[in-house]
């Protein structure tokens, strides 16, 4: 086997152990907390459908997808970090940067800076491909935590103010979209799924 290949199957085989990182999302039958691998799968998925909301913006939606299947990757060392975790954020960005070049690094050289440039164009939202991604990335737990009753939110007794500051950036976006999941939040709060 040639050193190109035995690197792209060992970096196949490391980002096998996504599927053991387990966010605070609940699954839509609440039986579960999802992995990142169903998360990166899920709103992978709903980017392609979703697409269509952006109002005649043009996207690459290639490099929107690939950016979505690799954005958690690097949580296989840093762990999943909760959105409302303040404390956890601190030094969020500089845990999975030091996890993106290790696991990123396994790659061919070519490879390897094509993963950590789409990962790093993700962190940053400067571009209107990871914006949207941010979106779908946003927008998926959201769902969840509305269709399980709240589930992670009540555990953690999330506030709906902090949901919207996490969704703020859609209005410009996704208008479309932002008033589908603001009037879910309300309703969220309406019900008691979501504290006020």
């Amino acid at each position: 086997m040639n050193e190109r290949l035995s690197r792209q199957l060992a970096f196949i085989r490391e980002v096998d152990k996504l599927k053991t990182i387990f966010r605070q999302t609940y699954l839509l039958d609440a039986s579960r907390r999802e992995n990142d691998a169903e998360h990166s799968w899920h709103i992978t998925l709903m980017a392609c459908l979703l697409e269509e909301h952006l109002d005649g913006k043009k996207i690459d939606l290639p490099r929107v997808i690939k950016m979505l299947l690799i954005h958690d990757v690097v949580e296989i060392d840093a762990g999943d970090t909760f959105a409302y975790d303040v404390q956890g954020h601190e030094d969020k960005f500089e845990r999975e940067q030091q996890a993106a070049r290790r696991i990123f690094g396994l790659l061919p050289p070519d490879q390897s800076a094509d993963m950590m440039e789409l990962w790093l164009e993700f962190e940053r939202r400067e571009t209107a491909e990871a914006r949207y991604a941010a979106a779908m990335d946003r927008i998926q737990p959201l769902l969840h935590n509305y269709y399980t009753e709240g589930k992670a939110w009540r555990e953690h007794q999330v506030t709906s103010d902090r949901v919207l500051e996490r969704i703020r950036f859609l209005k410009q976006e996704l208008p479309d979209l932002h008033a589908l999941v603001t009037g879910l939040i309300r309703d969220a709060v309406d019900k008691g799924y979501l504290l006020p």
